[in-house]
């Protein structure tokens, strides 16, 4: 019997370290599981999370689509204004040329701001107006006043002997 027992004592101690392994192993089966169902949901999230992110790219994509199409319509539009401005900006600056003719188209340059055009005209206009200035102060230095007597008695060197008596004779007879 000693030697059963000794067989028995050891099929004892295999049976308890094969039923060691055995929890160890279903522990640690257990732990897969766990791990395999933590990674299966995270998975389904991230999965989950992956269509949102494309759902939003997708949103994203047609919203910077629609704003492209904005900007190139707000672009043309644009380009149309400006063209519209320039037009009335060359009929803004006719018709104030021709409201006031004194003053030479050449001085008032074409612009396409009506402010740039309001400020060459009033410097052309001050032109004009020294201008008219300085030729009316030349007319008035050399305008001799009507019926005013000459200050330089007249030049009778050109007339001749008979002719120098003769008037002699009647500016003697007005005195």
């Amino acid at each position: 019997m000693t030697k059963r027992t000794t067989e028995d004592d050891d099929a004892d101690e295999r049976l308890a370290e094969a039923q060691a392994r055995i929890e160890a192993l279903e522990a640690a089966a257990a732990d897969a599981e766990a791990r395999a169902a933590t990674a299966l949901e995270q998975l389904i999230a991230d999965g989950e999370a992956r269509s949102d992110l494309e759902a939003r790219l997708a949103e994203a994509t047609a919203a910077r689509e629609a704003a492209e199409g904005e900007l190139a319509r707000s672009r043309s539009e644009a380009g149309e204004a400006r063209s519209k401005l320039a037009e009335a900006a060359v009929r803004y600056r006719e018709a104030k040329l021709a409201a006031a003719p004194e003053i030479p188209h050449e001085l008032v340059p074409a612009a396409e701001s009506l402010i740039e055009i309001d400020e060459a005209f009033e410097a052309a206009r001050r032109v004009a107006a020294q201008l008219r200035e300085r030729i009316e102060d030349e007319r008035q230095s050399a305008r001799v006043p009507v019926g005013a007597p000459s200050r330089r008695p007249a030049d009778l060197s050109a007339l001749s002997a008979s002719e120098k008596i003769r008037l002699g004779l009647q500016q003697l007879s007005e005195r």
